[in-house]
């Protein structure tokens, strides 16, 4: 599983205490010097290049898995291994920040914030696009003010982030709105349709009417573990053929389908697609319509053609980002519901995913 470290920066029972879980990423990484490829290393390395860290009047203690990953490697089963640790430690820590490579860093978010029912406290999820060992890095700033972030109370002394989080550069952004946007900004990540959750600059300044507040106030954590990768994404795009489509609908084992499509919700208007989907949904397979667009809504009876998947059964997925979608979607379906139950769930927000 993972190896425990700790560093204890402050004395006092009083002062902030939070976890970092270190599960790798470009943050975490070092040159090669015989192929110049970047190599996770070991956590204390992140460390000895942070000296600031021990400036923090936090109590600040340290988990890492026990082989650092790249983030493309990233699977389910890693965020089973977060959220063992985040349920583990719950009662003892203000907050939690966890390391993240980039490139998947919007699922881990996303998929998080669905598995950790009821959570009450901050999960800031950041990284960085260069290695926090260079002498020109965003690493070191982003893992700063991710900690002091989780650390954040507001005047009743109360956790200011109650979600799960993504801290890059210059914004906070909640996780399941969250999408990467750039390869070589600092700025990589973005939220297109919902506003950030605080921008940094000299200070932190919190958008605090943007800020999640859980529907049961002081309910228990509740971790969810099981999530069902049987979720077939099918991006639309004019020429996709007949014999394409049925093929990606007839995957053995699939129990929904992430339908990305034109615009507002729209698809092919040839009679085969409307067939095709109409049989999907009839198989008893969960299709949801999402955007490929990256800012802006599904409005199903907007056009005819998404009038017509709808009258399909395809389910409307509004505003959801991809990274949601597909997560959510493992979710309930790990949580065991019916496909009716899958579909009533995705129509409307559980957790701030998704304007409805």
């Amino acid at each position: 599983m993972a190896n425990n470290t700790t560093q204890d920066h402050v004395n006092g029972m009083d002062r902030p205490r939070i976890m970092m879980i270190y599960t790798g990423g470009t943050i975490g990484m070092k040159e090669n010097p015989l192929t110049h490829a970047l190599e996770p290393v070991d956590f204390e390395h992140l460390l000895d290049n942070v000296p600031k860290l021990k400036m923090l009047d936090f109590h600040i203690d340290s988990f890492q898995f026990e082989r650092p990953i790249d983030s493309s490697a990233m699977n389910p089963n890693h965020w089973v291994e977060i959220a063992k640790v985040i349920e583990q430690n719950y009662d003892s820590y203000d907050g939690f920040v966890v390391l993240h490579g980039t490139d998947t860093m919007a699922y881990t978010a996303s998929a998080l914030s669905f598995m950790l029912e009821n959570l009450d406290k901050p999960v800031i999820i950041t990284g960085s696009q260069l290695p926090i060992g260079e002498v020109r890095t965003d690493g070191e700033e982003n893992l700063i003010t991710a900690l002091q972030i989780a650390a954040a109370r507001d005047r009743n002394n109360e956790h200011t982030i109650r979600e799960v989080a993504i801290l890059f550069e210059n914004y906070l952004w909640r996780g399941n709105r969250s999408t990467k946007r750039s390869a070589d900004n600092f700025n990589a990540f973005k939220s297109n349709n919902y506003p950030e959750l605080a921008k940094i600059g000299l200070g932190i300044t919190f958008n605090r009417e943007a800020l999640w507040r859980g529907k049961f106030a002081n309910a228990p954590l509740k971790v969810h573990y099981n999530m069902d990768c049987n979720v077939l994404v099918m991006d639309l795009f004019p020429g996709i053929r007949e014999e394409m489509v049925r093929h990606m609908l007839s995957t053995p084992g699939i129990k929904a389908v992430v339908l990305k499509t034109f615009g507002a919700g729209n698809g092919p208007s040839d009679p085969w697609f409307i067939d095709a989907i109409r049989e999907t949904v009839e198989k008893g397979i969960v299709v949801v319509n999402i955007t490929q667009c990256t800012n802006g809504s599904v409005h199903p009876y907007r056009y005819m053609t998404g009038m017509e998947l709808a009258q399909c059964g395809v389910v409307s997925g509004h505003d959801l980002t991809s990274e949601a979608a597909i997560t959510k979607l493992m979710y309930l379906l790990g949580r065991g519901m019916t496909a009716d139950e899958v579909k009533n769930y995705m129509e409307y927000s559980l957790c701030g995913e998704m304007s409805s």
